[in-house]
This record gives C-alpha cells, structure tokens and sequence, in this order.
C-alpha cells in the first residue's frame, strides 16, 4: 500500500519529541536538571536487560498518539533519548565519555559534557534501526532528527582540535555518514538541530553555515535546520526576535523549523528565508492548558503575510517531552484542527 500523501498545504508534524511514559523514564527528575550532554543512565526507570524492548513500545505509543490525533509526518517521539543530542554525540569516535570535560549551557551554567580528545568519527550507524523501527510502524511519511554540528562543537569540551570551527567540521562528517544512512534506511525527512546557533550567534555567523553545508554535502532527501530559544520547561523567558535566522537563507537545506507559539516574534523575518519552507512552531509549551484550535489558527495565520500556506508545516514548539502526556496530546488534536482551518481558508 502507498503512503499517504501529505496534504497539499501545512502538513502537521512534532519538532522531534514527544512526551515519554513516567514508566519509562524519571521525568520529574528530568525536568528539573538541564538537558544531559553525557550519558545519564540513571534517568531510565527500566533495568537494563529489557531497556531496549520498553523504549521501543514507548515509540509505539507516541506513533499511535501522533496518528491518533491527525498528524501527516510522523516521528518515534524521541522515546529513545536522554536529551535530543547526547545518545548520538557520545556514540561518537575520539570523545571521551568516561572522563567528562565541562562547557557553560545556554544559560550559562557549567554543564558535564564530551570531551573531544582524539578525531571525530562516526563508528557506526547511531539511529538506523530507529528509523526501520518507526518505518516499519507507520505508512505515514516519517522525519528523524539529528543534533547539528554546531551545537555539538558548543556542548563538548575540546582537548583535540585547534579551534572550534575545526571540531564542528568533524562533527559534520559524522553526522552527514548519518544523514547519508538514515535516510537509506526510509526516513523521508531528516533534521538537523541547531539550537545553540540562537544562543551563540557571533561563532554560529563564524562557522555555522559552513558546518551545515559539510554535513548536507551531497544528500539529496529533504532535510530541515531547527533553531529555537530553549526548553520552556527551563528556560522561560523569550526573546522577541532570533538573533540568528536569516543566515540560514544560505544553508543547503529544505526546511527551517523555528518557534513562535511562546515568543510571538514578528513572523516578517520568514521573508529573509526565501525559498525555504517553515516548520512553524504554534503551541506554547509553557503553558500545560490545551489552545484551541482557533488560537492555533490565529498563530498560524501571523506568517500567512510573509509565507503561502504550501510553504509551511504546522508544529509545537520544541520540547514536546517536558509536558504531561494529557496535555502533549490534546495540543496535537488542537495543531491538527487549526491546520484543517487555515487550510481551508486558504482553498476558498
């Protein structure tokens, strides 16, 4: 049987994450410590030994909840992560994980993080066998994310390379081998997470872009850039603009997944990303209550002036798993049916 196809304008899709099972992992103790950049086994409520089989039917519950509630692109939730960067970041050749080093987070805390004493390489296939799962598990079309190279070379502690230009072009050879598999292996989209290109804009301006191109070099599937102002769970206060957006007018992707649904920025910058489609983040994550549809159509309707409706994709903002799982749901029925009224509107 085919696929579905997506819709003809604003498909709807999660960023990345989903809310995970108490079950499965501590989220209490989750949500008041900054995302782990190491490894934080302690985290996962499951033994060991059955680890693997609960992640993957906490996967299964996430894809049925997204299908479920009507969205068009469908990812595995993140069930699997930690944090969206640190299972792929210390799988890593030449990065010391027994013997952290230590970098300031956005927030300008010291965090425990890799630490790079030897070349960057990938050693094998990270997420390959969590795409065939969710291919396997769904007929609908299918997005991975991946951290970016950028935002790894800030989340790390570099004892090898001369600068931190040279670490996050080794970063980007791992995570275009990657790329290259995961989408050899079904995905139909993949994400590069970019996060620290917002809250370090002078070194993204540096050599940001030039990162992207090296893990983009070559891949030919639809690949998307997500930036954003943080977790709202920890980090509450919003900027109201990007610091870093219309550089990514010059990165090789297809995509940019930004936030709007908690900062309310002037969506008269998506005009700087021509020829990009937005992935446009419309549910406010600081706030459990559900919006409305309405309140979703209104925040999708705010980029309508500066993008046509086939130009974007209606999402959360980022950070979908801090929310309570009654909540995360009910803002996805809320994005489906918002959606459904832009576009409506937009085909009469």
């Amino acid at each position: 049987m085919a696929p579905p196809s997506l819709p003809a304008a604003l498909p709807t899709s999660l960023v990345g994450s989903y809310a995970q099972p108490d079950w499965l992992i501590d989220r209490e103790r989750l949500r008041h410590r900054f995302p782990p950049r190491v490894r934080a086994q302690e985290l996962w409520r499951i033994d060991p030994r059955y680890l693997e089989q609960a992640q993957d039917d906490a996967t299964l519950l996430a894809i049925r909840d997204q299908e479920r509630a009507g969205l068009d692109i469908i990812t595995d939730g993140e069930a699997r992560r930690e944090s969206y960067s640190n299972r792929f970041a210390t799988a890593l050749e030449g990065v010391d994980i027994d013997n952290p080093g230590t970098a300031l987070d956005r927030s300008g805390h010291p965090n425990p993080v890799p630490r790079v004493v030897g070349p960057v390489v990938r050693k094998h296939p990270v997420q390959v066998r969590d795409v065939c799962f969710l291919r396997a598990n769904t007929s609908r079309p299918v997005k991975v994310t991946v951290p970016g190279p950028f935002t790894m070379s800030q989340q790390a502690q570099n004892d090898f390379y001369d600068g931190d230009g040279e670490l996050a072009l080794a970063y980007a050879g791992a995570v275009h081998d990657e790329i290259a598999d995961l989408f050899a292996a079904g995905a139909d989209i993949v994400q590069i997470d970019e996060p620290y290109m917002q809250a370090r804009p002078e070194k993204a301006r540096e050599f940001g872009v030039a990162a992207l191109r090296r893990a983009l070099d070559g891949i030919t599937g639809t690949t998307a850039v997500h930036i954003c102002f943080g977790y709202a769970a920890i980090i509450h206060d919003r900027p109201p603009a990007y610091s870093f957006l219309p550089e990514l007018s010059d990165a090789p992707c297809d995509q940019i997944s930004i936030e709007t649904g908690q900062s309310g920025i002037d969506t008269a910058v998506l005009e700087t990303l021509p020829g990009k489609t937005i992935i446009l983040g419309v549910i406010d994550l600081d706030d459990e209550s559900v919006e409305t549809p309405d309140t979703i159509a209104a925040r999708i309707r705010r980029a309508l002036p500066h993008k046509r409706p086939d130009e974007l994709v209606a999402a959360p903002d980022c950070g979908m798993k801090y929310l309570p799982r009654d909540s995360a749901y009910g803002k996805l029925e809320s994005l489906v049916a918002g959606a459904a009224v832009v576009r409506a509107e937009s085909a009469a």
